[in-house]
């Protein structure tokens, strides 16, 4: 399934527009990982374990809003766009990827 950004697909008509989907994932952020991106900020540099939670939950929010459009019969989603929100007491995270599902016919 092709998924971007834009509101075209180069190379193909969009012959319906089914409807906007989304997917959503809220991650907890754990102690562990709290502690070493203290002494990460501390002394500079990247907290891989805070970056690695964004990037799943990035990832499952995507494939949540794919397997949707999937359901719907579509060929595409376009017009994603993918918001971040600390939840909580800052100690959740939710991701939400949204977009227009859409079929297309490659041009001739």
């Amino acid at each position: 399934m092709i998924v971007t950004t834009t509101p075209t697909v180069e190379g193909h008509f969009i012959t319906d527009y089914i409807r906007v989907v989304s997917g959503d994932t809220i991650v907890g952020i754990n102690i562990g990982k709290d502690f070493m991106a203290g002494i990460s900020n501390i002394f500079g540099g990247r907290v891989e374990g805070y970056e690695n939670e964004a990037r799943q939950a990035r990832e499952n929010a995507l494939a949540e809003m794919v397997d949707w459009a999937q359901q719907l019969g579509a060929h595409g989603i376009v017009g994603v766009d993918i918001d971040y929100e600390a939840m909580g007491q800052g100690n959740m995270l939710m991701v939400v990827a949204t977009g227009t599902a859409v079929r297309l016919q490659r041009q001739h």
